[in-house]
């Protein structure tokens, strides 16, 4: 298993920047993609960014030279440094991790935390 704990989410005004964290357990060796998605009220959860074991990212266009994904290896933690917030990027934040063929029997699971609330205000 993996236990993934998100933390770093708050209330900030419009303009501002915040660094979210997500510290992973467990079985970390049978991890491979991390990301994070989010889910404002009323909408489906959508993907924010993500990145590789080998450190190759991908952006959501909505938060493409805003936002910035990274992860420590080394501390088994996932980062999303977040500038420049919007009103519209209010949401759940939730972490998530892909479970890669280093764990052949658990194979294309993956795991979420249990999320951490952003909130920008105008």
């Amino acid at each position: 298993q993996v236990q993934l704990v998100e933390s770093g989410g708050g209330l900030v005004q419009a303009g501002g920047s915040l660094r979210l964290s997500c510290a992973a357990s467990g079985d970390t060796i049978c991890i491979s993609a991390m990301g994070w998605y989010r889910q404002a009220p009323g909408k489906e959860r959508e993907l924010v960014a993500v990145v590789t074991s080998g450190g190759r990212t991908s952006y959501a266009d909505s938060v493409k030279g805003r936002f910035t994904i990274s992860r420590d290896n080394a501390e088994n933690t996932l980062y999303l440094q977040m500038n420049s917030l919007k009103p519209e990027d209010t949401a759940v934040y939730y972490c998530n991790a892909d479970v890669g063929i280093t764990c052949p029997s658990r194979y294309g699971m993956d795991y979420w935390g249990k999320g951490t609330l952003v909130t920008v205000s105008s």
